[in-house]
């Protein structure tokens, strides 16, 4: 008698648990569909607002392929016609919680199921048994059994709503790649989400080509200054941008890493000889390498400038404008020079306030040694040089290393020297470049992860080669790649969530 209520009691318990897994669970939501028949496969590509718990089997004959998706709605879903060389028809069943989709194949053909994380995407694959190798071999699915996937959930970074919003106002596009899902998300703006498999696994890839007629490139700094730090959709919001991309490389207080120029102005400098991308003032690209020459002439004396808008360091000389904020933010062991209209017009030990319409000149040690005759009144010159081809850009932002040039591979990681945490491996990364007709190119790729294993850099060149780049730089790349479109980021950086960086390329429309 105790066994058996023991037994009523646990059967009980565990249909109760059952219940409340059903009902935390929330249900997936099919919204979109593409079809695609290529030379490779046919692919059929399902976009949920979470991924489901589904099942795949295939009939004895393995003429039918049955995907099971628990748990599914698909109100207002629109099947596209599906008739290809592999797929022949595709069929939708509602039977209770369940969407039974319902492919019928032709003769000697096997399948690969697989999903996308960001945005949340189901691919099916349908392709001759003896194209199954490598990657495919390893996730192939046997035709007299089936398969269960169990993650039912799906981590986004914003609300299914607004991707279903974002849906249902784009347009779809091809773009003659196998395994390209294109989107027009507005006028004159593109999205590529590329996934596919190499040697070493799964590849996802997101790319955005934006016309230039329409839309303007610009940096911006985290939190409108330096240092700062701000996630790349916080910064994206704040200029009022429909999309944008990390940028620079940053020190971890936010202090910019390299030759950085915005509104006409230097607000970040390196003396490496590193590649860089600018646009001139009639928005006319620019890529290639640049270096800073700073110098400073006052009180008779000539110094040479040690950097722009960053931490002063011993015996050197550093210029503040704006851009760093109101004050320097400096200790006491320098001297200030506040300098308006070409002459100083303040001298201060530190923390001096930054003039709306001129700088603050910071020394230390030697240097302000040198400079300790200069009195207030006295005049100052500034020369700064950016080499052959920069002095009118409007903004530059200085990375690296170069990607493509001309339309061909072209990584300059070597001889810019770049750490062997850039130069070597496979990893995520981020880029900015210009297509062959003109459009921005903002791209990123996942790595680290297990829906994406990254690239190298001559990988990541060869594939903007393929989606038709003509000039790319590098952008700042590990988990500050995060590529935001419309309040969204479309892949997942690998450190779980949005890292702060210290700036972002943002589109805004005209």
């Amino acid at each position: 008698m105790n066994i058996r209520r023991i037994c009523r009691r646990a059967a009980v318990f565990a249909a109760a648990a059952v219940f409340l897994m059903q009902s935390f669970a929330m249900a997936a939501g099919l919204t979109s569909m593409r079809f695609h028949s290529g030379s490779e496969h046919d692919r059929v590509v399902y976009e949920f607002t979470t991924m489901p718990v589904y099942t795949t089997s295939v009939s004895a004959d393995g003429r039918t392929l049955t995907l099971d998706l628990a748990n599914t709605s698909y109100q207002g879903f629109q099947a596209v016609p599906a008739n290809g060389t592999r797929i022949s028809s595709i069929s939708y069943n509602k039977k209770g919680n369940h969407l039974l989709v319902t492919m019928k194949l032709k003769a000697g053909l096997s399948y690969q199921v697989r999903t996308l994380k960001n945005p949340t995407r189901l691919f099916v694959d349908v392709l001759p048994s003896s194209e199954i190798t490598g990657s495919y071999a390893n996730a192939a699915q046997n035709a007299s059994s089936a398969s269960v996937n169990t993650n039912a959930g799906s981590t986004k970074n914003t609300s299914a709503s607004a991707k279903q919003d974002r849906n249902s106002s784009a347009g779809s596009v091809s773009s003659g790649i196998d395994g390209d899902y294109v989107q027009q998300i507005a006028p004159g703006l593109v999205e590529h989400t590329y996934v596919y498999w190499d040697d070493y696994g799964k590849i996802s890839a997101w790319l955005l080509e934006a016309d230039p007629a329409r839309y303007k490139l610009v940096p911006v700094l985290a939190k409108g200054k330096i240092p700062g730090r701000e996630a790349v959709s916080d910064i994206v919001a704040r200029a009022g941008g429909v999309a944008g991309i990390n940028g620079s490389y940053f020190a971890p207080d936010g202090d910019l890493i390299g030759v950085t120029k915005m509104n006409g102005q230097i607000v970040g400098t390196t003396y490496c000889t590193r590649s860089a991308f600018g646009l001139k003032k009639d928005g006319t690209p620019i890529f290639g390498k640049i270096s800073y020459n700073g110098t400073v002439t006052m009180g008779g004396v000539n110094v040479s400038v040690g950097g722009v808008d960053c931490e002063r360091g011993a015996d050197s000389l550093v210029i503040y404008n704006r851009a760093y904020g109101s004050t320097t933010g400096t200790n006491e062991y320098g001297r200030e020079y506040v300098v308006r209209n070409g002459r100083v017009t303040d001298i201060r030990q530190n923390d001096s306030p930054i003039p709306a319409d001129g700088v603050v000149i910071s020394v230390h040690g030697t240097v302000a040694d040198e400079l300790g005759g200069v009195e207030v009144g006295d005049p100052v010159k500034i020369t700064e040089d950016l080499g052959d081809g920069w002095q009118d850009a409007d903004f530059i932002v200085g990375v690296g290393p170069r990607l493509v040039a001309n339309g061909r591979v072209n990584v300059t990681a070597d001889e810019e020297e770049f750490p062997a945490d850039i130069r070597i491996g496979r990893a995520p990364r981020s880029a900015v470049g210009i297509t062959k007709d003109g459009k921005y190119l903002l791209a990123v790729v996942d790595g680290r992860q297990s829906h994406s294993v990254g690239l190298t850099l001559t990988d990541w060149a060869r594939l903007l080669v393929k989606f038709g780049a003509r000039d790319v730089l590098n952008l700042d790349g590990g988990g500050s790649s995060d590529l935001v479109i419309n309040g969204e980021v479309q892949n997942s950086p690998s450190d779980g969530q949005e890292r702060a960086v210290g700036d972002a390329l943002v589109l805004v429309r005209k």
